[in-house]
């Protein structure tokens, strides 16, 4: 019998019936405590199954803590869909005895897309509202991003988006000599530092919210951006290249024995 959530009674039961074991839930409790096994959580995982995972991965990480002289290194990305969602009853605040509450139902104002590019020396982030998603925008906000660091070496690290390749980005790449982009693997985004910043911002900001139109999120945005800025700091980054190599490994390692022993 397979079971995909087990609990302490659950499998006190399994063992009595199936294998006339007996076995208390307190003793499961405490071979799981003891193993530091969580049976009743879940988790989800990606593998990256780009050729160039390693490769890019120690390029990538490369540059975090040692850029080269002089250069400049920014993570870019795009947070889509960001919705102006309109609680449809006043949100009821925390107190000593309750938690947060707002309401399940509302109304929806429409949708905006942040671009937005974080310095990873500084911490300090850049970010523009665009109202689709697409390569003219990228291309619009690269231009006024670069504009700032004209005279600069500039590395740009980013997912792969179609937004972010193609013709008119190589154009634009040959129009700017001094930007080169460096490409994640395939499946990996989170090796960009953005994407720490835009998992803070919908949590503290964006996903707290009720906003009457679509204007109100992006003034919100702009203003959570400023007084990020007023206090930057850059994030820490401490694996490095040859850990994320080798857990990916171990993952790939264990995906494939899994598939192979199913399909026996």
């Amino acid at each position: 019998m397979k079971r995909v959530h087990w609990s302490s009674r659950e499998m006190s039961a399994y063992l009595k019936r199936e294998e006339d074991i007996s076995v208390s839930r307190s003793v499961i409790v405490r071979i799981w405590k003891e193993h530091d096994l969580q049976p009743w959580r879940q988790g989800t995982f990606k593998l990256s199954r780009d050729p160039e995972c390693a490769e890019k991965v120690i390029d990538i990480v490369g540059l975090y803590p040692d850029p080269p002289d002089g250069a400049v290194v920014l993570s870019v990305d795009e947070k889509t869909q960001v919705q102006a969602l309109e609680r449809t009853q006043p949100l009821l605040p925390i107190t000593f005895s309750k938690n947060e509450k707002r309401t399940h139902d509302y109304v929806r104002h429409g949708t905006t897309n942040l671009f937005a590019a974080l310095d990873i020396a500084t911490g300090e982030v850049e970010g523009k509202c665009f109202p689709r998603r697409r390569t003219g925008k990228f291309i619009t906000f690269m231009n006024e991003v670069t504009r700032r660091h004209a005279d600069r070496e500039l590395h740009v690290v980013l997912d792969n988006l179609s937004t972010h390749s193609g013709p008119e980005v190589d154009a634009w790449l040959d129009a700017h000599p001094n930007v080169r982009f460096h490409y994640t693997p395939i499946g990996s985004s989170w090796l960009n530092q953005i994407e720490i910043w835009f998992g803070i911002i919908i949590r503290q900001d964006i996903r707290r919210g009720s906003f009457g139109s679509l204007r109100i999120p992006v003034d919100t945005i702009n203003a959570y951006i400023a007084n990020w800025n007023a206090d930057a700091r850059p994030f820490a980054w401490t694996a490095k290249p040859k850990e994320i190599i080798a857990k990916v490994r171990v993952l790939q390692r264990d995906y494939k024995r899994l598939i192979t022993n199913n399909t026996k």
